[in-house]
């Protein structure tokens, strides 16, 4: 159904006419987006698997990972709004552990969630967009998305998939005006350190299990002491807001940020010498 309203990052758009979804609202960057962008005035629906309807963001109830629970919630926005503007897949989740011991289930989990999870709801929303002939896709990605991080591997795969994923489909849906951003974070304060899921067969292994307690103590202080969600919400509004927004954004500790660039200046070598020194590999 096309819709008549002012596209959101053109000129004089009123916030009121936008609808926003986002995915894993009901934490940590998710809910800090999603209660940001709705105190702009946005209609935002949060979807999570428990949602929970806080800051004037209406409640949907969804599983990422299961396109039949997606397309209800898609079809309840569609049936309530007759349109989304703005979606924004956040909903990931992450398990610590050496690739080599990775269950097929731990792998499988982190590709369902963080990769599928971003194809289906993209697949669930994007007739409606394209008929529209305008919309806009924000992937939440991470910096791990562009530089691989040890004992995440998985998670990081996933990162890059999405990131693989999102270059494609910006180049597909140029011409119905639909536009694609990335956004990759660096360390965040949120309860995704707590949430963590921590493979055991890791922990308890001769060769794997120090180095790897001694690597995630490192990942989950740099965590705990990153920047707060607000910031990325900043910069989500931003981006709804532009009139061209950029293919990609990266969002943290500017030193955590130049280290991600300098990976396409300096040899691979050094910069994995330098991954390993810093999360304690030597």
């Amino acid at each position: 159904m096309a819709s008549s309203v002012t596209h959101p990052s053109m000129p004089g758009a009123r916030h009121s006419d936008v609808v926003v979804l986002i995915t894993g609202a009901s934490s940590g960057i998710g809910k800090a987006c999603a209660e940001y962008l709705s105190a702009k005035g946005f209609i935002v629906y949060g979807a999570s698997r428990k949602p929970v309807g806080e800051g004037g963001v209406y409640p949907l109830q969804a599983d990422v990972t299961q396109p039949e629970s997606v397309a209800k919630a898609v079809d309840a926005v569609i049936a309530a709004r007759g349109k989304i503007d703005v979606l924004i897949n956040n909903a990931g989740m992450g398990i610590g552990g050496a690739i080599e011991l990775a269950t097929p289930d731990e792998i499988e989990r982190q590709m369902q969630t963080n990769f599928r999870g971003t194809v289906n709801m993209c697949a669930a929303v994007l007739p409606y967009m394209r008929a529209a002939r305008h919309g806009q896709i924000i992937n939440i990605s991470s910096l791990a998305g562009s530089m691989a991080i040890p004992y995440q591997g998985f998670y990081s795969a996933s990162k890059f998939a999405v990131e693989g994923y999102s270059e494609a489909l910006s180049m597909e849906l140029r011409p119905f005006r639909i536009k694609v951003s990335v956004v990759e974070p660096g360390d965040f304060s949120t309860g995704f350190t707590a949430h963590r899921l921590v493979s055991e067969a890791t922990l308890n292994h001769p060769d794997y299990g120090e180095r790897f307690k001694k690597c995630l103590r490192i990942i989950e202080k740099e965590e705990r002491n990153g920047c707060r969600p607000a910031r990325l919400a900043r910069t989500v509004y931003g981006i709804i807001r532009s009139r061209r927004p950029k293919f990609r954004y990266r969002v943290g500790a500017l030193l955590q940020i130049v280290f991600t660039k300098a990976k396409a200046i300096i040899p691979s070598r050094w910069h994995q010498a330098l991954l390993r020194l810093f999360y304690g590999l030597y």
